[in-house]
């Protein structure tokens, strides 16, 4: 069924950002330096086992969507040069990477020992770079549907299966953290094969995930159904192992094995509830953790991190999951991590983003190569076709709320269009107007999802109030006759929230009688603020100071929201503690002025509670 999606507010902006920002001049045509690495005497010459020349896989992929979206006239022009570049140097067994033949993935490797991440060879990303290029092609077919652009996804994919299923190589041998880097091929292997149908695409995902799954370290499957937490699967790499997800859950769908549901559900639970920052991004790089690692699980720092490519997986691993169960807790994940550690990574100008983005740390741009600048962009792209979708019983479901309108054919209603009027996330009134109905009168459920945190909520149809059953985490169904013009309204209390972590180490050992002793050696506690969808930040404390310890008032209005200035987007919270000048604390993404090096802090210390009795 047809459905076309345009955002408003501060999500339409972000993208008309990103489109004119990093999709229009990162990539303009063959001579853009992240092309110009395709070059076949660039690739003769280079044995680095460079990671690089992802960002052309992952610039087709954002750019089509874009170009499918705006119909861009340049974009598109851009997108087709690009690709019949990269066509036309293809190799006849379907190679399209920037290695040289003796690195390439095709070719056995001599072992050599592990380093601390997995890696055990010298080509380790050449796999990595042919998955993003697999799903670019595939992208850039769904937009312009023109047989060159599938049947080089194909070749690559008929590469990938010689070389794994008959020439009997092993995927994990060729990616680092114990060969998550190259299983993520996975995921556009399932892909190709619900495309073309291809059987040998199918038999090429099944024997990846047979090798992932023998594989000691990862073990993905057979760890995920144990419920072992996602910080101890191979490396704990969050980035690849959300993208192993996403290919897992590609391959349920393609074979409705519910042993797949079960493991991709059990770890985004884990995910979800242990290594989440409060922005909604995958959280490491802490407590005697490797950089962009889950950390341990019950371990806490505000200065651990969210990097942006771990946000994309996450968000397209809710994706997956929406599809599969239409559950509302999958699109609340989407919009917590786009309104917060997505956009707070992006600055406004659409080209430059964050590679890390700190709970409590200074915002630092990235430089022209790094990965999470197509990350971000290409997890900006993913936002407009999730805001709405036409479930399997016909019903349009409203997934992501702020200013947009879309249109949609709708079994026995034909085309109807709906406007999204709102002030979201910075206010709580989402009023849905049928703005047109092809058959006036006809009958069909619109799905409006309850944020968990929206205790209290209404819903009035036409100024009445409707006693339809307001659930916080689900969807509340409302089907009727509907007429252009009807208008339903949906408010959604945002009152300030406060949100307690505490990460507390204790000893344990046993005297010589054998009796257990038990002995706490740390205790600490911290406090961060949430507004409706939006976390909250404060910048440096007395313009200085780079953490702040706070005793809590025992009054009951300490926490309050401040008027809206002129030029910014929602209101301040004021934190008037009595015994020091009010801190004042805006929306995470724009704390600073979303400048290079501004600060952020989400949490604050709290002052000491007596420590459990010994």
């Amino acid at each position: 069924m047809m459905i076309k999606t345009e955002l408003g507010g501060l999500l339409g902006r972000a993208l008309e950002a990103n489109r004119r920002g990093r999709l229009s001049t990162f990539i303009t045509g063959p001579q853009s330096p992240a092309i110009a690495i395709f070059d076949p005497a660039r690739v003769m010459q280079n044995l680095e086992g460079d990671w690089y020349g992802e960002h052309a896989g992952k610039w087709l992929s954002a750019a089509a969507r874009a170009f499918a979206r705006t119909q861009d006239l340049i974009l598109g022009e851009n997108l087709r040069r690009v690709a019949a570049y990269l066509i036309g140097r293809q190799d006849a067994d379907g190679y399209l990477g920037t290695y040289a033949p003796e690195r390439r993935f095709t070719v056995p490797q001599p072992p050599r020992p592990l380093s601390w991440n997995g890696e055990p060879a010298l080509r380790t990303w050449d796999i990595w770079t042919h998955a993003y290029l697999m799903l670019g092609l595939l992208e850039l077919h769904r937009a312009m549907p023109e047989p060159g652009y599938l049947d080089a996804a194909r070749r690559i994919g008929d590469l990938c299966w010689r070389t794994l299923v008959q020439g009997g190589l092993n995927i994990t041998t060729m990616g680092n953290h114990h060969g998550m880097s190259a299983t993520v091929l996975l995921d556009p292997a399932a892909d190709l094969y619900l495309a073309t149908g291809e059987p040998r695409y199918l038999e090429l995902a099944e024997a990846i995930l047979a090798q992932a799954n023998a594989h000691p370290e990862l073990a993905l499957l057979t760890k995920a159904l144990a419920g072992t937490d996602a910080a101890e699967i191979a490396t704990g790499k969050a980035y690849q192992l959300a993208w192993n997800l996403v290919g897992l859950a590609k391959l349920h769908k393609a074979t409705g094995r519910a042993e797949l549901k079960r493991a991709i559900e059990g770890l985004w639970a884990n995910i979800r509830e242990h290594h989440l920052s409060l922005g909604g991004g995958p959280f490491g790089g802490v407590a005697n953790r490797s950089r962009e690692v889950f950390n341990a699980r019950g371990s806490f720092e505000p200065q651990a991190y969210i990097e942006t490519c771990s946000t994309l997986a996450w968000i397209q691993l809710n994706r997956e999951l929406l599809a599969i169960t239409g559950e509302a807790r999958y699109a609340e994940e989407i919009e917590r991590s786009a309104y917060n550690d997505l956009l707070g990574a992006l600055a406004p100008n659409g080209e430059d983003w964050c590679y890390y983005s700190f709970a409590n740390g200074k915002r630092v741009h990235t430089t022209y190569w790094r990965c999470c600048k197509s990350s971000g962009a290409m997890a900006l792209e993913e936002l407009p076709p999730l805001a709405y979708a036409v479930t399997p019983a016909g019903a349009l479901a409203v997934n992501l709320y702020g200013p947009s309108c879309v249109a949609a054919t709708l079994p026995g209603a034909g085309l109807v269009k709906i406007e999204q009027h709102t002030r979201y996330p910075f206010a709580g009134l989402v009023c849905l107007r049928i703005a047109d109905v092809e058959r006036d009168g006809a009958k069909f459920a619109l799905q409006l999802r309850v944020p968990s945190w929206a205790e209290g909520a209404r819903l009035k149809l036409n100024g009445e109030l409707s006693a339809v059953e307001l659930k916080p985490g689900e969807h509340a169904q409302i089907e009727r006759s509907w007429r252009k013009g009807d208008e339903l309204c949906l408010e959604l209390p945002m009152a300030i929230r406060t949100h307690r972590r505490v990460h507390q180490n204790t000893q344990e050992s046993r005297a010589p009688d054998g009796s257990p002793v038990a002995q706490q050696v740390l205790y600490h506690a911290w406090l961060a603020l949430t507004r409706g969808p939006l976390v909250y930040a404060t910048p440096l404390i007395d313009g200085f100071k780079t953490e702040e310890t706070i005793r809590l008032p025992e009054v009951a209005d300490w926490l309050s929201e401040l008027p809206a200035a002129p030029d910014a987007e929602g209101p301040e919270i004021e934190m008037r503690l009595g015994y020091r000048a009010p801190l004042k604390f805006s929306p995470y993404y724009r704390t600073g002025g979303r400048e290079d090096g501004a600060w952020r802090l989400t949490w604050l210390s709290l002052a000491p509670e007596e420590a459990p009795k010994s």
